[in-house]
């Protein structure tokens, strides 16, 4: 099982901008790719942007353009850039890792509000 912690939620007016962060460890193996997922009241969780081990990224449409995933060199850090924020990007983001099982971060709130 991998540890992720991640950090950087907050509350933005929307047209602002937020950095999340999540540092994995603890893990034996590698990891192969991680994620960024949201879970807004009473929807269901969903992916915004995955990054693997190569650097190939992928987005959820509704975020492409606005966010940016990164790696770090180590390959134990993932970064969102979050750009253009609105009020439906308010959800809790969760950070997974893929190793030989899935893990998941504890989550951080991302509020954006006037």
């Amino acid at each position: 099982q991998v540890l992720l912690v991640e950090s950087g939620g907050g509350l933005v007016q929307p047209g602002g901008s937020l950095r999340l962060s999540c540092l994995a460890s603890g893990s034996t193996r590698p990891i192969n790719s991680m994620a960024w997922h949201r879970q807004a009241p009473g929807k269901q969780r969903e992916i915004v942007a995955g990054i693997t081990d190569g650097g190939s990224t992928v987005y959820a449409d509704s975020v492409k353009g606005r966010f940016t995933i990164t790696m770090n060199n180590a390959k134990n850090a993932i970064y969102l850039q979050m750009n253009s924020l609105k009020p439906e990007d308010t959800a809790v983001y969760y950070c997974a890792a893929i190793t030989d099982q899935l893990s998941w971060g504890q989550g951080t709130q991302v509020t954006v509000s006037s």
